[in-house]
């Protein structure tokens, strides 16, 4: 991915017979490779809904997300699953890992969607994000930071252009939260891809280069 482009995006969710509740309205942004940039705003208020169209898990009402000039939404669904496997990696608030599976093979389960053999770079990720000795650990036995951890691992394993990390410090402590962030921000900017990282949190959106609040439904961008 080079250029991630959002134009004219709106999403409104129906709401009784005659109601809708408008949750994001003429939403315009340029994401750029190399780039971080934040979303901040309250709860509620349409940040998700947002990350997930930017990702192709969510349709949006109206306009259109670009990646190098094509409209993801206008994919077939066999193709926008392959975009989204290949150019995005999703890190989550509460890191979504398969409790049954261990940390290795959790990493690898992105690839195993494309029918790629990736476990030397997994082990490799894994080993950069200070895991190295909890391969084999189930996720319940790893503390949350390393749980986030874990998710970054697998969020990279496809080499995706593209990084979407919804409130990914929310739940965990302070020293935790400075160590993930770190840790994302490194790693996004070794390999230079795009994060797009949404927050409540004012301390965690400062840190990105470009910055956004979602108010009322539309992106106000913030002067540093």
């Amino acid at each position: 991915m080079k250029t991630l482009q959002l134009r004219n995006l709106g999403k409104t969710f129906p709401v009784g017979r005659d109601g809708g509740l408008t949750v994001l309205q003429g939403i315009n942004a340029d994401i750029s490779s190399g780039s971080t940039t934040s979303i901040c705003g309250s709860s509620g208020c349409g940040k998700t809904t947002l990350l997930n169209i930017i990702g192709g898990l969510a349709r949006p009402g109206e306009g259109e997300v670009l990646c190098d000039g094509e409209d993801i939404h206008g994919f077939n669904r066999s193709k926008l699953a392959r975009w989204r496997s290949r150019e995005v990696g999703f890190v989550f608030q509460s890191y979504h890992l398969m409790p049954e599976l261990d940390v290795l093979e959790n990493v690898l389960l992105p690839a195993a969607f494309l029918r790629q053999d990736r476990r030397r770079e997994a082990e490799s990720l894994l080993a950069q994000v200070g895991l190295a000795g909890r391969m084999k650990h189930r996720p319940s036995e790893l503390s949350g930071g390393e749980q986030q951890r874990a998710a970054i691992a697998r969020a990279l394993i496809n080499d995706p252009g593209l990084i979407l990390a919804d409130e990914p410090t929310g739940n965990l402590d302070r020293a935790n939260r400075e160590q993930v962030l770190h840790l994302l921000l490194d790693l996004t900017a070794q390999s230079k891809k795009a994060l797009i990282l949404v927050t409540h949190d004012e301390a965690v959106a400062a840190r990105m280069s470009v910055r956004y609040r979602l108010v009322d439904g539309r992106l106000e961008r913030v002067d540093s």
